[in-house]
């Protein structure tokens, strides 16, 4: 069994998760963060990287994989471990200021204080329904693109009809030899921008849509060779391809966060607006994932959330009544802390 210690393990590394490694930097406290998805970024990474984001303060238009790296930078100096691809399976609860975390990988972490910043929760792909295509999955069938440049002259078939979707459609008509994309109406959970663009490449003959839903797959030789397509006009179209990627949306999971014992609303966490503790002291949660009256689902509201947090285990690990608040920009503490060789009175000397 893998064995680390920490001071605090946040469980989630969306954008909230990542801010939340910059305020426990902060305060001098060092993180390790668990994430079931095999990289950083949440909801922003799996589902929207290339969505405009423009409720962050500084950044007026920013794509949310900008946003996500622009976090990882700031939470760099801190040097959080990330444990990605790992899923937390069990927290146990040795006194108030001494928790053991365990993931299903058997990683052991030895921690003071636990935050949950799981957004909606663990999440996993929607499946396409077709009995025996799952034996494709990570060779001829993806849920989710890593390396467009595996698609590059390949025949590719997308079905989906959401942002990701037609994200990735349009991405791929540049590089793949074909794209056709299959969605079950003409009706799509989608940027009209993108689906006009989708549209008017068609138009040109430089990707094709097909209004349907997949009923069969034929296969030769063990590789994916074709799809069954039902469509909307009643007739029953074969269509071959390469590659086939799908974009059905991803299902939340709150998994086994409802094991834990914490008071519950609905499927969010309730928390004190105080501290952002649940119910069980040391642990805390964070972003979308808790619950308070007034409650405003925002990247936004995270951010601010994980400051509160960070101040209240401070108070706790560090056992001080008070932390007191240390501006970034003149403290020669959290200077010291950031990694930053001048401070602001150095450069205003200069």
């Amino acid at each position: 069994m893998k064995t680390l210690t920490t001071d605090v393990v946040i469980i989630g590394a969306g954008p909230v998760g990542l801010f939340q490694v910059f305020e426990l930097g902060l305060q001098g406290l060092k993180s390790v963060v668990i994430d079931s998805l095999p990289e950083v970024g949440g909801q922003c990474t799996e589902l929207y990287p290339d969505k405009p984001i423009y409720d962050i303060p500084a950044l007026p238009n920013a794509k949310a994989s900008q946003v996500i790296e622009n976090l990882y930078e700031q939470a760099a100096p801190f040097k959080p471990t990330f444990l990605l691809g790992e899923r937390v399976e069990d927290i146990n609860k040795l006194s108030d200021v001494s928790f053991s975390v365990t993931t299903h990988k058997n990683t052991l972490i030895h921690c003071r204080a636990v935050i949950i910043a799981a957004g909606n929760g663990a999440f996993s792909p929607v499946k396409l329904k077709i009995p025996l295509i799952d034996k494709f999955e990570d060779k001829q069938l993806f849920y989710r693109i890593n390396n467009i440049e595996h698609f590059k002259d390949k025949n590719v078939v997308v079905l989906g009809g959401g942002d990701a979707a037609l994200d990735w459609s349009l991405s791929l008509q540049k590089t793949a030899n074909s794209v056709l994309l299959i969605h079950r109406s003409t009706k799509f959970k989608a940027a009209t921008s993108s689906v006009n663009e989708m549209f008017a490449l068609c138009e040109e003959l430089k990707m094709q849509f097909l209004c349907g839903q997949v009923s069969d797959f034929q296969q030769e030789d063990n590789k994916l060779t074709g799809l069954t397509v039902n469509s909307k006009d009643g007739i029953k179209r074969r269509v071959e391809l390469d590659e086939l990627v799908i974009f059905f949306g991803m299902s939340p999971k709150i998994g086994p966060i409802a094991n834990w014992q914490l008071a519950m609303h609905q499927h969010q966490i309730k928390v004190d607006t105080q501290s952002f503790q649940t119910s069980v002291p040391g642990i805390y949660a964070v972003g979308d994932i808790n619950y308070y009256p007034g409650k405003r689902k925002l990247i936004l509201s995270g951010f601010h959330e994980t400051a509160l947090a960070a101040f209240s285990i401070a108070e706790t690990v560090l056992e001080k009544d008070r932390i007191p608040t240390l501006y970034t920009t003149t403290s020669p503490v959290v200077h010291q802390r950031m990694g930053v060789t001048h401070s602001l009175e150095s450069l205003l000397d200069d």
